[in-house]
């Protein structure tokens, strides 16, 4: 996709992070947008410092991880605008700590935003686009979905599953639909975001007693890591040129490199050493 002005963007977790600063990119580049969000008076901040600037916005409040709330959604960026040509599937939280501590709300409560509402965003949207023939969909990962660093579990679970998703997503829609259509899966590093914060976001029935719950402790931890991290603009900026030239992957900075590699090369040394153990299949 190189001509933005006048299309539409859909972004979830629009008020503040990533999807705050894809927000604010495609309002530069002329783009009307749809924004979702769960917190309701930091959404409408948003919307109407954008509105201010000569975006033609409208918001929907959104819990993604409840699919009903995404179709509703999808309904109305098409009720107001005709149509979507690009789908930002970002909204997230974050938690952790060792796995065998955390409880199943924990689970459930990490993997309903940052998985569910991936799938919801594509069961949602994707119809649409294919319907109409053109559609770019960019979904939020992490470095975490190519890795497995520890006291993550649950976030680099549903992190690994975005990334599997839009591969084959992307896939999918190259070889059965017919039209113009690109995926990108966004895999950055610290970003400076309140991701360490939304716990704030954690609804009543999924949050633990105090005495039991692991994920707060985890978050006060990466504070101060993501506060060094990269600016959300700067990342913003990146995921339009991914989209621009039709790229899968987007990660943040060369100094995830090595971390990746390091995980592909430890399968091939893995596979090649299984490889010299085992007798010849044809002997």
């Amino acid at each position: 996709m190189d001509d933005f002005e006048g299309k539409v963007a859909a972004v979830t977790g629009a008020a503040s992070g990533i999807g705050r600063a894809m927000a604010d990119r495609w309002a530069g580049l002329g783009m009307r947008l749809a924004l979702a969000d769960i917190e309701v008076a930091p959404l409408e901040v948003a919307a109407e410092e954008l509105r201010s600037a000569g975006t033609e916005v409208i918001t929907v409040p959104t819990d993604v991880s409840d699919g009903d709330q995404v179709d509703a959604f999808a309904a109305a960026t098409f009720e107001a605008f005709g149509t979507a040509h690009i789908v930002c599937n970002n909204a997230g939280v974050g938690g952790g700590g060792p796995m065998w501590t955390l409880t199943t709300a924990d689970w459930q409560w990490v993997l309903g935003v940052n998985l569910w509402g991936v799938i919801h965003g594509i069961r949602a949207f994707v119809p649409r686009l294919v319907e109409q023939g053109e559609g770019q969909v960019v979904n939020t990962a992490s470095v975490a979905g190519l890795s497995s660093p520890p006291m993550m579990g649950p976030y680099n679970a549903s992190k690994h599953a975005v990334v599997t998703i839009s591969e084959t997503l992307r896939s999918e829609l190259n070889m059965i639909a017919d039209g113009d259509f690109g995926v990108t899966v966004v895999c950055p590093g610290w970003v400076r975001t309140r991701i360490a914060d939304s716990e704030r976001n954690r609804p009543e029935a999924l949050r633990n007693p105090p005495a039991g719950d692991q994920l707060p402790a985890a978050a006060s931890a990466l504070s101060g890591i993501l506060d060094q991290g990269m600016d959300p603009a700067d990342l913003a900026a990146d995921i339009e040129a991914a989209v621009r030239d039709d790229r899968l992957y987007v990660l943040s900075g060369d100094e995830w490199t090595p971390l990746v590699r390091e995980r592909m090369e430890l399968f091939v040394t893995e596979t090649e050493a299984i490889a010299r153990s085992s007798p010849a299949l044809d002997s």
